[in-house]
């Protein structure tokens, strides 16, 4: 009796999935079908994050032989509204590559990816990364900037719409990171002033026909985009490693991932970081 009591004690306990490593072939997997713009079939197995920064590493080194130096990074997951998208509540890091950056405007296949979106976001160009490296202020991290650019990433949602993606599945492949179309730069002064700009910038994501289609504020990234910069300095910090001068750093979606469509042009206009809105312009074929 006491034999049944334990059994159906140990049924009655929810079972939770164990992370683990993918093999190897099935990183291989994904990054195959990532060149060949293919959704992929998932790594096969439920990660931690720590397990999620491993694979990373080594998928990363699977796609980028072709994509030339590293020449920045990009924050995931850093405001709200994504994060409840991945399910999970912390910023999350990938790897900027060169052939990645588009200068604006840009023309660019609309299947530029496997599961290609567009999403508004800002770029920080590194101006002083020792300085970068020990702010603990968004003032001093601005002050360690050299410039912001607006910036239309190009993710590729990478998986099959029937994978479920979490934030570690994100982070394993590279943050979704793909393209990017980097606009003209806006030097601002290391001032208060600009800092409470930098909150309140408002973001507008508008399509050929002049219609809103999305946007956001610049709180909406971590309460200040200069949060961002601070957060992506010391997760490189807790790995060893350092931030460079002239780094890009893409700070975030200010508003939802939407899906290209062929002859769509996409504007995202920033009003209240300059003395007139600043765009960027990507056009879909």
């Amino acid at each position: 009796m006491r034999r049944m009591a334990w059994l159906v004690v140990f049924l009655l306990v929810p079972v939770f999935a164990v992370a683990e490593m993918p093999p190897d072939e099935n990183i291989k997997a994904v990054a195959e079908s990532w060149l060949a713009k293919k959704p992929a079939k998932g790594f096969g197995v439920t990660m931690s994050m720590s397990e999620a920064a491993v694979v990373q590493t080594r998928y990363t080194a699977l796609i980028s032989k072709d994509l030339g130096d590293v020449v920045g990074y990009k924050a995931g997951l850093t405001n709200p509204a994504v994060q409840k998208r991945f399910g999970y509540d912390k910023p999350i890091r990938g790897t900027l590559f060169a052939k990645m950056i588009l200068p604006g405007p840009a023309r660019v296949p609309a299947a530029f990816g496997s599961r290609p979106v567009y999403e508004a976001d800002m770029v920080a160009v590194v101006g002083d990364a020792a300085k970068a490296m020990t702010a603990t202020s968004p003032l001093e991290a601005l002050m360690a900037l050299k410039e912001i650019r607006p910036f239309i990433e190009l993710a590729d949602m990478a998986f099959d719409p029937q994978i479920k993606m979490d934030g570690p599945s994100l982070m394993a492949a590279n943050v979704g990171a793909r393209l990017g179309v980097l606009g003209d730069p806006v030097f601002l002064p290391g001032t208060l002033e600009s800092v409470e700009k930098l909150a309140a910038v408002k973001i507008e994501v508008i399509d050929q026909t002049g219609t809103v289609v999305g946007g956001g504020k610049g709180a909406d990234l971590l309460n200040n985009p200069l949060n961002v910069v601070l957060w992506i300095a010391e997760s490189l910090k807790a790995e060893g490693k350092t931030l460079k001068n002239g780094d890009l750093l893409s700070l975030g979606s200010f508003a939802a991932l939407l899906p290209t469509k062929r002859g769509s042009a996409i504007t995202v206009r920033y009003t209240g970081l300059a003395p007139v809105p600043v765009e960027v312009t990507v056009t879909f074929e």
